[in-house]
This record gives structure tokens, sequence and C-alpha cells, in this order.
């Protein structure tokens, strides 16, 4: 089975995190996969492992840019020659059905990772004209999506395709300056409006102690979170886009995800896997993903929640190795690769 992948780019994200993760493993289950995408270092390593990687522009919700990344994709369409097209969210799906229109009908499903709470109804309303089925990637988007008018989606959870870390904690910490002792939150997430980083940083203001805040993303927020961070000082260290993820994992304590809505985020199941509690807003399928354990759930906006959360977190040792432990056993239990995996094979044979 050929499975093209349409995602607008390859890079640290959590779609862009399953994409990479489908396409390297979907030999596996007897696909030959490819990528259409603006790149990115998760297109690069696809690449080099030799999955066909097209590239396409990135649309940027203009009508001239949907044309463009249309017309890219429908070039890797009739280069690739696909029986199925998986579109990730609901721009590459609408830019995935212009490639697709002429010729030989093929079909498009689209993986839903979510979008604000406001943008529903017109995510929907193109969904339903786009997609021949949509994939939800929790129970909690897929409810909306049927609240805004979808016929219910098919739900598959996202899941975690682990990679060890290459660096050990105390390489990783060196590195970065900060003393093996020194507790330390990690935040895996783009500097974009729906992160909410305004909220992680007027809560770490409020963090007891000497602790370290790590933000591994970049995006168009940058300039004013830094100018937000300098009465924080050192406390708070921006470190921009990273490949590196399974090793600040090791070598960070808890991770924090302030998000004003999520799907279901990558960032969260990676910790958990990792050995890593979380402090997460309850978002999503977040509430879902932590209702055993894991972590601590907090109201979205909520400084001083998650300031306490933090605290609890950081400072006691046995809460954290008991979020810990619980973590990993829903991981191990609840969202298996080969899960995923097997339940995407299912629906995409079912298409064709």
């Amino acid at each position: 089975m050929r499975v093209l992948h349409v995602i607008s780019e390859l890079g640290p994200g959590g779609a862009e995190t399953l994409v990479a993760g489908m396409a390297g493993r979907g030999e596996e289950y007897g696909w030959v996969s490819a990528v259409a995408s603006a790149g990115g270092f998760r297109a690069d390593a696809l690449a080099a492992a030799g999955t066909p990687v097209f590239p396409v522009p990135l649309a940027r919700r203009s009508k001239a840019g949907v044309l463009k990344a249309a017309w890219a994709t429908r070039r890797a369409v009739a280069r690739f020659r696909p029986d199925v097209v998986l579109a990730h969210n609901v721009g590459a799906s609408l830019v995935a059905r212009l490639a697709c229109a002429p010729g030989r009908r093929r079909p498009l499903l689209t993986v839903f990772h979510g979008v604000a709470e406001d943008d529903y109804p017109a995510a929907t309303r193109i969904l339903r004209r786009t997609s021949d089925a949509v994939i939800a990637v929790s129970p909690a988007t897929a409810d909306r999506l049927t609240a805004a008018g979808l016929d219910r989606p098919a739900v598959i959870r996202n899941t975690v395709f682990a990679s060890p870390p290459v660096l050990g904690r105390a390489e990783v910490r060196a590195s970065l300056g900060v003393p093996e002792q020194t507790p330390v939150a990690l935040c895996l997430a783009r500097l974009e409006p729906q992160k909410r980083h305004d909220v992680l940083l007027d809560a770490w203001a409020a963090v007891e102690r000497d602790a370290v805040l790590w933000l591994a993303g970049d995006g168009s927020l940058r300039a004013d979170l830094e100018r937000r961070a300098e009465a924080l000082g050192r406390r708070v260290e921006f470190l921009g886009t990273r490949a590196d993820v399974p090793d600040l994992l090791t070598a960070a304590d808890v991770t924090v995800l302030t998000s004003d809505w999520e799907g279901l985020p990558l960032a969260v199941l990676e910790s958990m896997a990792a050995g890593r509690p979380v402090v997460a807003t309850d978002v999503g399928g977040i509430g879902e993903v932590l209702a055993e354990g894991g972590g601590l759930v907090v109201p979205p906006a909520d400084p001083a929640a998650t300031a306490e959360a933090l605290n609890t977190l950081l400072f006691d040792e046995d809460a954290r190795k008991s979020a810990a432990a619980d973590g990993l056993r829903t991981v191990e239990r609840d969202y298996d690769a080969h899960t995923l995996m097997k339940a995407y094979d299912e629906l995409l044979r079912g298409a064709r």
C-alpha cells in the first residue's frame, strides 16, 4: 500500500512527530511511504533513511499560497502514485483535495490534531468537503467535531515512537550549564499563542527555591517572551528548536504544558514514556491521558494552579517518582505504537 502523508512542515511539533514515526515504521506493515511537506529536520531524517520527501511550499492561509501548495502536492501525487493520501490537519486536507481532484480518485483521509475552540465550525465545514474520512487523535477531539456538525469520526489515539537518548543526564546538563542537583522543568512547545507561555512564565515566578525552566521551541512570540522573562534571569533558558528531545527529557525532572487547547499532544506522551511527570492544562485529550496518574492537570490560564503543581512535582521526590511510575504504566498499556499502526493500517486499507 502506497501512502502519501501531506503535512505543512516536518519540524518538532506533535503532528510532525507522528508523521515521522508512521512513515518510519510503515514498512513493517506493508506500506511504501512518502511525505509532501515544506521540510524540516524530521523531513531531512526521513529522506536520509530512504523515504521520498516531496517539497511543498507553505500555504500560509492565503488563496495564492494554498494554490501553490496544491500544485506542488499534485506533482508529488503524480510522481509517487499513492493508493491513499493521509493529510494531517485541516489546511493540509484542503491542499491535498485540490491536488487530488483531477484524474483517478484516491481516498483522502484527514488526521485531525485539533484547533482552537472557535475554529471548530470552520474546520468541520472544510473537512466535510475535502475528506473521505476523518481520524481524531483523542475522544475529546472527536466529541468536539461531532458537536460542530461532523459525522462521528474514527478515533485513533496518538502514541509514542520512542527514541533512546544519545547523551546522558549529566552531559546534557553540563552542556546547558545546569548543576546536577538543580530541579529542571522542560516545556516542549512552539512559541505561539496557543501554548500560552505567558501563563507559564507568570507561574514560574511563583515557583519556590532555585529551579530552571527550559523552553524548547521557537516561534513568533520569542522576542516578546524573552523580554517578559528578563526579570527571571537565568531561571529561564530559551533553547530554540531542538532535535534532541530524548536527551532533554533525560536531563529534566518534570515537563510542563500550559496550552489553551490541544488534541492529544505528543509532548505529554513522550514525557510519560521517558519517566518524566507532567504538569499540563486540562484541555483536549490531556485529562484522559493523566486520569490514572502520570502528572497533574491544571485549569487553563491559571498561573497560581500551575505554580502549585510545579512546586509539588519539582520538590517532592516521592510525588515525582509515583507520578513517573504511573505515567510509564499508562503509556505501556494504552499508547503502544503497534496498536496505532495496526489501527491506521486497517482503516487505510479499508478506504482503498
